[in-house]
């Protein structure tokens, strides 16, 4: 159905995240991968939403020039708020296992933004969805670590693997948000087009 209203575009989904690509795929829509190395470094006054609206853009500068009339790209950020603070993707085991202890018996709110370009506009839209967790103890977060390597995953873990089976206790909103993309939310955009 979807496929039929974007017929006249070439959809771009710019992002290495396999999550993302299987998200996108489920929609059942073409689509083609692009991708390029982006230092995602924001404004340290930008805060919730802000910082995932500004990297989605960010992440969408590198490609506009290239971008043809019938072009869309596609373009998105996910952090973990936690504390009035994000928490990225963990550069190392240390500050994975710290990230997870801190998420631990505590709610946090996972927020992903998506950036549309096309060659003359641009909308950004985000989700934000609310996760508790229940206390998880040091040798299902080491176990976690060990088995998952959540090292490319925003708060060092991934909804649908074993730590969101077995510690989320509660889900206020969209679950594939957490997982990197608000598809509903997603969807109704594609559909406006």
């Amino acid at each position: 159905m979807l496929s039929n209203k974007l017929s006249n575009y070439n959809i771009i989904l710019a992002s290495n995240s396999p999550r993302r690509q299987q998200l996108l795929k489920d929609l059942d829509i073409d689509f083609e991968i692009r991708t390029k190395e982006i230092e995602e470094i924001y404004p340290s006054e930008l805060l919730g939403t802000e910082i995932t609206d500004f990297l989605a853009d960010l992440k969408s500068k590198p490609f506009i020039d290239e971008l043809n009339e019938n072009d869309l790209l596609i373009t998105s950020d996910t952090i973990v708020w936690f504390n009035n603070k994000a928490l990225g993707k963990p550069k190392n085991y240390d500050e994975a296992f710290h990230m997870l202890k801190e998420l631990s018996n505590n709610t946090h709110q996972v927020i992903t933004s998506i950036c549309l370009s096309g060659k003359e506009h641009k909308h950004i839209l985000n989700d934000t969805t609310i996760v508790t967790f229940k206390e998880l103890t040091d040798d299902e977060i080491n176990y976690y670590i060990n088995t998952y390597k959540p090292f490319d995953k925003a708060g060092a873990y991934g909804i649908q693997e074993w730590i969101g089976k077995i510690g989320i206790t509660k889900l206020e909103g969209s679950y594939f948000n957490v997982m990197g993309f608000p598809v509903h939310k997603l969807y109704k955009e594609l559909i406006n087009l």
